[in-house]
């Protein structure tokens, strides 16, 4: 068999897998999307309209920890006057422009429509409007009956106004919000820097730093003759070792077209950069984490204000992530890779010279991935140290995420050689290196993706779990994912046979091309 009809076979069985996956997640983002994408002028809904078709999917994917679902009728005189109110509400936690995104999802479902019907009667709903609270995937797959004991699914039984309404959502959580809140105020922020279970909200911000920094390179039209390469190798790295399956998803359609998308005689011809190249082009039709993401908001990375932490947090994250899934023999291809990106894409002129000033300071080529992790991780507190001095005397800080040695004592005890003490030489702390690997892998790696993959393993069922596990999680094998990446990962070539693939393919449209302008 060529290798031409195995791609084909193997494209074509992995599409017939996905396509209902695809229709349901389509209709799910064009739902959450429409809340910040009128194209109409009119007043948006901040409540997410759902039905019987995308209900299980819209809960499943949210990364918010509760969710509030009306049940209602459109003819109901009552439920068309409580709109406002269940609106006033949803506004505060629904949305790019929310003052407390990824918190409450606040959904609505219109039990007259025909297609809800059994919907509703799973969750026994008997007047209108009806209130249930609960943990989003506690709705998914499943209903309600008032005369269950311990569920995790609640009845509101007052919430007639938004007051109301408020009120008994901030007795639940303990929380003090207010409709006068105004973007990142008053914000329930996770200060428990100890609990390593908080990096497993990170998954959706290294989505979120992902799809901004491909909008970043697009708008300020990045890709250029020079940098068409770093960018091309940056994606196949995402491609083999993004954490989530949907970023590596994108970054594998981009990658397989992008000679397309993205010609180098174009380039070289236009003064070294194109529209074609750029959000008006081709390329600025492509989502590279999905058509959901950017969804405007941080959940791990968030500050407490609203210029601090953010993209450039979500980027380490990505950054690290990267770091320990990668194997030994890929650590200095992937190190020189990841230096090269920052250098060409990162658009903060400082914090890009510094960075390749670490990169250029590294003697050797790197032998193992523990190394390339290692490396990576003592940049990133150099950074710290730097930054802290800036912060402190300028007063350009977050007051509430102070920058810090990383990690804390509190957080891997076993990392520090003498905890509470620091060694005489330089006064500088002393490290067990291969804890602080150990810990690196666990946090960047099983704690990253634990409500990711949470998730995906409802979506499929236990009997999927080991395909999962190494879809989603893995930190020692290369993950590949969906379409041409996954056909080669199969093919037991990953990192290399992608980049051999991709090669492969612009030499016949670079042919094609040269071909049609001898013919012109």
């Amino acid at each position: 068999m060529s290798w031409s009809i195995f791609m084909l076979f193997l494209a074509t069985f992995i599409s017939s897998l996905e396509q209902s996956v695809s229709i349901s997640a389509g209709s799910q983002r064009a739902i959450l999307r429409a809340i910040s994408n009128n194209q109409d002028g009119e007043k948006p809904d901040f409540g997410v309209e759902l039905n019987a078709t995308n209900f299980d999917t819209v809960l499943k994917d949210t990364p918010a920890p509760y969710a509030i679902v009306e049940f209602f009728a459109h003819w109901c005189p009552a439920c068309r006057n409580y709109k406002p109110h269940y609106e006033k509400v949803a506004r505060l936690f629904n949305g790019a422009d929310a003052s407390h995104p990824g918190i409450i999802l606040m959904t609505r479902v219109d039990c007259a429509l025909t297609i809800n019907s059994n919907l509703c009667d799973k969750f026994s709903v008997k007047h209108y409007p009806m209130l249930l609270w609960g943990p989003p995937k506690k709705f998914v797959g499943s209903g309600w009956d008032p005369k269950q004991e311990n569920s995790e699914i609640r009845s509101i039984e007052n919430g007639r106004t938004a007051d109301i309404l408020l009120g008994w959502i901030n007795k639940q959580l303990g929380s003090s919000y207010g409709f006068d809140d105004g973007k990142y105020e008053n914000e329930h922020l996770q200060k428990n820097f100890s609990d390593p279970a908080q990096i497993a909200t990170a998954i959706y911000d290294v989505e979120e730093a992902t799809s901004t920094a491909f909008g970043i390179i697009l708008d300020h039209k990045m890709i250029r003759s020079g940098t068409r390469a770093s960018l091309i190798k940056f994606l196949q790295l995402l491609v083999a070792h993004h954490p989530s399956k949907r970023c590596r998803k994108g970054s594998a359609d981009i990658l397989v077209d992008f000679d397309n998308l993205c010609p180098s005689e174009i380039l070289s011809v236009n003064n070294e950069e194109a529209d074609s190249c750029s959000k008006k082009g081709a390329l600025g039709n492509y989502q590279i984490c999905g058509k959901e993401v950017p969804r405007g908001y941080w959940m791990y990375c968030r500050g407490s204000k609203n210029d601090t932490r953010g993209f450039s947090c979500g980027l380490w994250v990505l950054l690290h992530s990267l770091s320990i899934r990668v194997e030994d023999g890929e650590s200095n291809m992937a190190f020189r890779t990841t230096c090269d990106f920052i250098h060409n894409f990162f658009i903060c002129e400082e914090c890009r010279q510094h960075f390749y000033d670490m990169c250029s300071s590294v003697p050797n080529p790197f032998k193992k991935a523990r190394d390339y992790a290692l490396w990576l991780w003592r940049a990133h507190n150099k950074v710290n140290e730097r930054l802290k001095k800036d912060e402190a005397s300028l007063g350009t800080g977050d007051p509430e995420f102070p920058k810090v040695i990383w990690p804390s004592k509190q957080l891997c005890p076993s990392c520090y050689l003498n905890p509470g003490e620091k060694s005489k030489e330089n006064s500088k702390i002393e490290w067990n290196e291969d804890e602080v690997f150990k810990f690196l892998v666990s946090y960047y790696g099983k704690e990253l993706v634990n409500l990711y993959k949470e998730k995906e393993l409802q979506a499929v069922g236990g009997t999927e779990k080991t395909v999962n596990e190494e879809l989603v999680a893995s930190t020692n094998a290369v993950v590949v994912p969906l379409g041409a990446a996954l056909a080669i990962a199969v093919a037991s070539c990953a990192f290399g046979a992608l980049a051999c693939f991709w090669r492969s393919q612009q030499k016949n449209r670079k042919y094609k091309y040269l071909h049609s302008l001898k013919n012109i």
